[in-house]
């Protein structure tokens, strides 16, 4: 005879047995996360904690620390804006048109993703550096990239590029182009039939 606990036993078993091991994976998931980004992140507010204000105050008004904040706000915001306007041109070309090697250049879209930061850092730095493939040419001209705010535009720039258009194409390919027709022929610009039709692709999900 099956008790009326059998059914919810075996179904308890299984919803366990789904993830083997699940308390031992969360235990150790949770140490590691602590020892790598709980304890630093615990250890730097209570060491502002401990500074008096105007300590504080004197640290993060420091020149140098001013002139990371503007580098950093400032390299990020011009990377934004360049990647705004040549990501919706690269996601508008994937979506709209066939041509050979697109396959090609959707993977390449996708290739900050696969390298580690490590690497990309190195990669740019070898390719912008004086001696470098695009460096020496730019050299002759006295323009420096590496090792400069310029060179932190350029990696901001090759990181964020793939966020916008993976971001974008979405939207495109719920743009029709029987849409695109009609508001073209009814005196529409493309920034406008491209507003309108994210709104409404947007509203209507």
């Amino acid at each position: 005879m099956i008790s009326r606990a059998g059914p919810f036993s075996r179904t308890r078993l299984q919803r366990h047995s789904v993830l083997p091991g699940f308390d031992l994976a969360l235990g150790f998931t949770l140490l590691y996360l602590g020892f790598i980004v709980l304890i630093p992140l615990w250890a730097a507010f209570l060491k502002t904690f401990t500074m008096s204000w105007p300590a504080f105050w004197s640290a993060v008004t420091s020149p140098r620390v001013v002139a990371s904040y503007r580098l950093t706000f400032g390299a990020s915001f011009a990377a934004a804006l360049v990647n705004a306007g040549f990501g919706l041109v690269v996601a508008w070309v994937l979506v709209r048109y066939e041509f050979a090697g697109k396959r090609f250049v959707d993977v390449l879209v996708d290739l900050p993703f696969a390298l580690p930061t490590a690497v990309a850092g190195i990669a740019l730095t070898a390719l912008y550096a004086g001696n470098g493939w695009i460096g020496q040419w730019l050299a002759r001209d006295g323009i420096e990239v590496s090792y400069t705010p310029l060179g932190v535009f350029v990696a901001l720039t090759f990181i964020g590029l793939p966020f916008v258009v993976r971001t974008v194409q979405p939207v495109l390919e719920d743009i029709h182009l029987e849409l695109e027709e009609a508001a073209a022929t009814l005196g529409a610009n493309r920034v406008q039939t491209v507003v309108r039709e994210s709104r409404t692709a947007s509203g209507s999900t």
